[in-house]
């Protein structure tokens, strides 16, 4: 770009870009191939972005350019309307950190920046476009927003970069159906969701044109409208006139902005070529910086096109550097010194945390002490409800001055104050080793109430890495990756019944204890979050897992209540049905056994009734799994089918009936299930204490135990449910037009497959031949067998290898993406979902036969149940703000495959209905709708 107008030349070309819909452009056209610079920054959008605006500059006439920008999303369109662009999901985690670089981006290029708080991009762009116009100035606006559409006249018109092309009056009319002069009316009437412009209900922009057209304008349509033939949309437009006036407020954009940039400060600047390349280089963008270099004569090593997507710039700290020779672990005892480790984290702007607590149970634990670290081999402990394990013994004798000694620490208040200010500042990256637990743990009102933000998770970095290769737990990751053995737990607390908690650990012992986690906590931080875009996989952690830290913690948090006393009658139930079914075993095996002994049941099924096919183990007992009951039961015996009933029923109320009464927390009347994010291969989440996961649902007892989960007195519980979302992607994934078509048109599924399988019609179906088409379409997702497909559904292996046959022959696409993903998983030991996870598939190239069988069907199975995970996480990322920006109290509670659920007030369930269908159909792009069915109930099964 060179210099071509004088300070305060009247404007000939004003070129007005839209800069945040550049931003999101470059974005979305990097986003399946993430870009890092060297720290771990994304940069990819600011890669995009920089190449735009290059190209731009160098192919336009214009002597005032300028990029204009949002600022916050709150302007004074919330004072018309507050639900304003409400639904609009956040932007991606990954996102944010370049929201900023890509304004450093535009100094240095020497364009002139202008945003302005209280009003949009588009508000800002309309003042400045009238202004230049009315100077006799031709202006272009860079954008493709059908909202600047009309400020489209003879001196304005849109440039669309992406398809080259002009926008002037004729396109408007394309688009719109009526000329720049009536884009509001046609906007007010048809409204935009995508902003949440309410518009008037029924009426969509072919019929708003068709109306502007008749009528002229909005208020004459609006005081004409008693005149109108058709009943629905005449009551319409007379019931919701006011909306539709306050809808044209909304879409109008204001064109008078009091500015305070003067357009005379757009002209033209020289570029500074050292300015340039000194950012594009801070970036890692080789290839920019060669351009420019070569454009201006400059010498630089520009490197290959491309450099930067291959991790050019990344820096994975040596062993040496992580591995100091001598540690340097502090005791903090006094409010300077804990102030002195507060304001170093600050300045280094990273900062390892870690909690110690009196309990595992994160919800109830009291807050011990606290470590942190921000240099490698260098950490302290802070001890903050510690007491002396000597006083803790006289206490039992009841001497009460001696029991209130206690080791010098800081105060309590003072010493959450200071730690308050550290890990709530927004400019200090928090970083912990299954951080939940932390956050949890000071969230917790009696421990500080302190709010942990922003954070990373060494746990969550290794798991997106490495997937469900080897578990993320510190010991292994810091035996892995550093060569060290941290000090046991039980090395400073015991075991047993002579184990201690941490609050009676002497000092010196939890100083090294608590310290060393800190400081290997940062040591695996600095090696495994550089190594996120050595295997590509920045995206991934910044827009899924780690925004979803937050919204589990939150859920672990809300917690759910359940019915003690309905667990009890179950609990009863149960028992009284185990003792029926141990009678019934007893009689048919004509003796008495303990039916919970393997050894036993064994001994009585293929001793005494001599049943076939009994195998002993290396103990030399008979095998009982499950598996041998169900063959056995397949022949049709009698005992193994009572024998499973019994297992089944036995382990639910152990398992749930009984434990979950100990599992209510004292204070909140809830059971706060535990969720894991880094243990499944494919990405989805598991639950324990309790495991939420495991509740049978197509059982009366797995029903039964649901109905304990209740909402809080004077609240309901809502439970939304994908609707056959793993068939979707596969439909999706594999490209299957017909499936797609069927979907599109809310077509049975089944019936259809049915139907162009095995040739029958869909009217007058026989259910059993519905039932086998669905049978083949879910054992398909997880890779089944024609043995596995016989069994199932009761037929030969022939008639199975038929089926599937048929199956393969009908949607041939099926059968490419299922050995194209096996494929995959052989040449690099994964698969991935539509979203970027890799799901490490063992046993791929395994020689044993079964072991690679069952490797080929997880590598079909994973990128479907991988990609329906990915789906929901995104779901839930974006709901609490959805429930917040709509002004709701509705709690999320619980996620359960591809469930959620929530707590609502009954005179929000409409609402929260609306949003929660909004937000978790909208979670993903897919060439399929996504459909959601909600329900509500006092408990979670009646929410079904």
């Amino acid at each position: 770009m060179t210099d071509t107008s004088t300070p305060n030349a009247k404007p000939e070309h004003v070129y007005l870009i839209d800069g945040s819909s550049f931003i999101f452009r470059a974005y979305f056209a990097n986003m399946r191939n993430p870009m890092t610079r060297a720290d771990g920054t994304p940069v990819g959008a600011v890669y995009g972005f920089c190449s735009m605006l290059m190209k731009l500059l160098s192919d336009t006439d214009a002597d005032h350019v300028a990029v204009v920008f949002d600022t916050a999303r709150k302007t004074f369109r919330n004072d018309v309307y507050p639900e304003y662009k409400a639904h609009r999901p956040p932007p991606p985690e990954d996102l944010i950190p370049q929201f900023d670089l890509v304004r450093e981006a535009v100094e240095a290029f020497n364009v002139a920046r202008v945003e302005m708080a209280g009003y949009e991009a588009d508000d800002l762009i309309a003042t400045y476009a009238k202004q230049a116009s009315a100077m006799g100035a031709d202006v272009t606006i860079v954008s493709i927003d059908k909202d600047l559409m009309q400020l489209v006249d003879d001196n304005i018109c849109m440039y669309d970069t992406m398809k080259n092309r002009i926008i002037k009056h004729d396109e408007v009319v394309e688009k719109f159906g009526v000329g720049p002069e009536s884009v509001v009316d046609v906007q007010a009437l048809a409204g935009d969701s995508s902003d949440n412009v309410p518009g008037v209900e029924g009426i969509g922009p072919k019929t708003a044109a068709l109306l502007i057209n008749e009528y002229g304008d909005l208020e004459t349509l609006l005081e004409r409208a008693p005149e109108i033939k058709q009943k629905k949309r005449r009551e319409r437009l007379i019931e919701q006139a006011e909306m539709a006036r306050i809808s044209k407020k909304l879409v109008t954009l204001c064109q008078d902005v009091p500015i305070e940039v003067p357009l005379s400060d757009f002209a033209n600047q020289q570029l500074d070529a050292e300015k340039l390349i000194g950012f594009f280089e801070e970036q890692g963008f080789k290839s920019l910086t060669g351009r420019v270099a070569s454009k201006f004569g400059l010498e630089v090593a520009a490197g290959e096109e491309g450099a930067e997507r291959q991790g050019g710039g990344i820096v994975i700290p040596s062993q040496a550097e992580l591995s100091p020779k001598e540690t340097a672990y502090e005791l903090v005892q006094d409010e300077n010194s804990l102030s002195r480790w507060v304001e170093g984290a600050r300045l280094k702007g990273t900062v390892a945390v870690d909690t110690e607590t009196d309990s595992l149970d994160a919800t109830s634990a009291n807050l011990v002490g606290v470590s942190l670290a921000y240099e490698v081999g260098k950490a302290c402990y802070i001890p903050l409800r510690h007491k002396s394990a000597q006083a803790e013994q006289t206490s039992l004798f009841g001497d009460e001055e001696e029991s209130a000694k206690a080791p010098e620490q800081v105060d309590f208040d003072k010493a959450v104050a200071l730690l308050k200010s550290l890990l709530e500042d927004e400019t200090v990256l928090k970083v912990g080793q299954n951080i939940k637990y932390d956050m949890l743990v000071l969230a917790n009102p009696d421990n500080g109430g302190i709010q942990v933000s922003p954070i990373d998770d060494t746990m969550v970095l290794s798991y997106i890495n490495d997937g469900a290769t080897h578990k993320h737990n510190m010991d292994v990751l810091a035996d892995m990756h550093l060569g060290v053995s941290p000090i046991p737990f039980k090395e400073v607390c015991g075991t047993g019944k002579k184990q201690i908690t941490f609050d009676l650990v002497e000092l010196d012992k939890a100083r090294d204890y608590a310290a060393e986690d800190a400081d290997i906590t940062l040591r695996l931080h600095k090696l495994l979050k550089p190594k996120l875009a050595e295997g590509r996989n920045v995206t991934l952690y910044e827009m899924l897992e780690r925004p979803l830290i937050p919204v589990l913690t939150l859920m672990e948090q809300n917690g759910i209540r359940v019915d003690v006393q309905e667990l009890h009658a179950i609990s009863e139930e149960f028992t009284g049905r185990l003792a029926e079914l141990e009678k019934e075993i007893h009689e048919l095996a004509g003796k008495e056994f303990n039916i919970a002994s393997p050894k036993q049941l064994g001994e009585v099924l293929f001793d005494d009734l001599e049943l076939p096919g009994g195998k002993k183990g290396k103990t030399g007992a008979y095998q009982t799994s499950v598996s041998v009951l169900e063959k056995l039961a397949d022949a049709g015996h009698d005992i193994p089918v009572k024998v499973i009933e019994y297992r089944q029923l036995s382990k639910l109320k152990s398992t749930y009936a009984d434990a979950l009464i100990a599992q209510v927390n004292a204070k909140t009347k809830r059971v706060h299930t535990s969720f894991q994010q880094a243990v499944t291969s494919t990405g989805r989440l598991s639950s324990s204490d309790p495991n939420l996961q495991n509740i049978p649902i197509r059982t009366e007892e797995g029903r039964r135990i649901r109905r304990a989960f209740v909402a809080e007195e004077g609240k309901i519980l809502m439970a939304a449910d994908y609707s056959q979302i793993e068939l979707r992607l596969l439909a999706h994934v594999a490209g299957i037009e017909a499936l797609k078509e069927a979907f599109h048109q809310g077509i049975d599924i089944h019936a259809l497959t049915a139907s162009q399988v095995f040739g029958v019609p869909v009217e007058g179906m026989d259910p059993m031949v519905r039932r086998n088409a669905k049978a083949i379409n879910f054992g398909i997702i997880y890779g089944q067998s024609q043995y596995g497909l016989a069994k199932q559904l009761g037929i030969t292996n022939d008639e199975a290898k038929e089926y599937i046959n048929a199956y393969f022959e009908q949607y041939p696409g099926i059968r490419k993406f299922m050995e194209s993903a096996k494929e995959e998983a052989r040449e690099n030991g994964y698969v991935t979902t539509f979203m970027g996870r890799k799901c490490f598939i063992p046993g791929i190239n395994d020689k044993n036969g079964a072991l690679r069988a069952m490797g080929e069907r997880a590598a079909i199975n994973a990128p479907i149940q991988g990609g329906a995970a990915d789906i929901i996480k995104k779901a839930m990322i974006r709901l609490p703000d959805a429930l917040n920006s709509a002004g709701l109290s509705s709690k999320l509670l619980l996620q359960v495959h591809d469930e959620l659920v929530l707590e609502v007030l009954p005179q929000e369930e409409q609402k929260t209905k609306e949003v929660l269908k909004t937000v978790m159909e909208g979670a993903a792009d897919l060439s399929v709708p996504l459909v959601v069915d909600i329900g509500t109930g006092q408990n979670w099964q009646e929410a079904h």
